[in-house]
């Protein structure tokens, strides 16, 4: 057979190949889009809707403190100076607590003129506000590193916050028992009916997170009205504030709420 004859014969065969997979393709797809059986469609002519909602409640392991020092003068230059030597004392005693220079950060600097009458606008001098925030990855140093600061210099305390660094995590976990406790609300009232709950149709969600200062705070508001209540055993290496320290952590209520509807059977 000579290569006239062969090339003939190739090109024969991806013709029909060609053919062949047109063929196939809508039978392929035919397949894939073929209904399911009967026993586990899902019949959304009948249903029932529920919620269900999660806390679980956390033990803070950081801290954000928020200070600074404020400075008055009479000129804008000499004012920025004084305060520029004041913070730079406060940043080096946090410092010297261990804490890193990257978790101490200036959260904002207002520089601005003071009246001596503001109808007529006559400067008297100038006030700058100079505030950083540190962030406190060991518990235990919040009120040492307030009252460093405040020997050092600092003048301004504007705020403590108490979170966690695994607020994901616990989020995630309230999520998945808010939704158990919808489809258990969603069994036991399709059994009151006298029916079944079937598949998932819908389901939908709110997280969120709420700080109390003391364990107290939140049982009369949330606890008691959550289907299901869940104590994250603290991080480990985390140590709790002890019985000497003027600091109550308190705990983090990580709450999850869902709404869901199932098919009745």
């Amino acid at each position: 057979m000579n290569t006239k004859s062969n090339l003939y014969i190739l090109v024969l065969m991806v013709v029909l190949a060609a053919l062949v997979g047109v063929v196939l393709r809508p039978q392929a797809a035919a397949t894939a889009l073929a209904p399911l059986p009967a026993d586990v469609v899902c019949d959304s002519t009948r249903s029932v809707q529920v919620s269900g909602a999660a806390v679980i409640n956390v033990t803070p392991d950081r801290a954000l403190i928020q200070l600074g020092v404020q400075s008055n003068g009479t000129t804008p230059d000499g004012t920025q100076n004084a305060n520029f030597q004041e913070i730079q004392k406060v940043i080096g005693a946090l410092r010297g607590l261990g804490i890193e220079a990257k978790d101490i950060a200036t959260d904002y600097y207002i520089v601005y003129p003071v009246y001596q009458e503001y109808s007529s606008l006559v400067i008297k001098g100038y006030r700058i506000d100079n505030t950083v925030s540190i962030t406190l990855r060991d518990i235990n140093l919040v009120d040492d590193a307030i009252i460093t600061a405040l020997k050092a210099g600092a003048n301004e305390v504007q705020d403590v916050q108490f979170y966690t660094s695994e607020l994901r995590k616990y989020r995630d976990e309230a999520r998945a028992l808010a939704m158990k406790a919808a489809g258990e609300k969603a069994a036991a009232l399709a059994g009151a009916a006298g029916a079944q709950a079937g598949c998932l149709l819908t389901a939908s969600e709110n997280t969120w997170s709420q700080y109390y200062g003391s364990w107290r705070g939140g049982r009369e508001t949330t606890l008691w009205a959550q289907n299901v209540v869940q104590n994250a055993a603290p991080a480990q290496g985390s140590a709790a504030q002890g019985d000497d320290s003027p600091i109550s952590l308190g705990q983090i209520a990580v709450r999850a709420e869902v709404s869901a509807s199932y098919s009745l059977k």
